[in-house]
């Protein structure tokens, strides 16, 4: 977990090189540059860096795509797929934002359809 000085808000990283297998669970955003395969959900927004790599199902508020994505993405709010990011797999999500030169393969279903998850407290 690391604190940013500027505005004292705490957010969970997951550094390049580093990798988790199984289920993860969190409170605050979750930055993510190694390798996750298994489950995370996140009462934040959850940034899938450039090196980053996630194999599973991801379920948060808000989501940036940078890296890649291969399984099932929940977004309460908004996705946004960066020009580097790949998503391979099912998108549900209030709003989808992309990127020209993202990549896309799979389905998506927005607004009413997504699956709505707990706020952040």
């Amino acid at each position: 977990m690391a604190n940013d000085k500027q505005g004292g808000l705490m957010f969970n990283a997951l550094t390049a090189g580093s990798k988790i297998v199984g289920n993860i669970s969190a409170d605050s955003d979750f930055r993510i540059d190694g390798t996750i395969e298994g489950e995370l959900k996140c009462t934040g927004k959850v940034v899938i860096g450039e090196a980053g790599k996630v194999k599973g199902t991801v379920v948060c508020q808000n989501a940036e795509i940078l890296g890649l994505m291969d399984g099932k993405i929940t977004c309460n709010q908004q996705l946004s797929l960066r020009a580097s990011g790949k998503i391979q797999g099912e998108v549900q999500t209030k709003i989808l934002v992309v990127e020209p030169g993202a990549q896309f393969n799979g389905s998506c279903s927005m607004g009413s359809n997504a699956t709505p998850i707990p706020e952040k407290k």
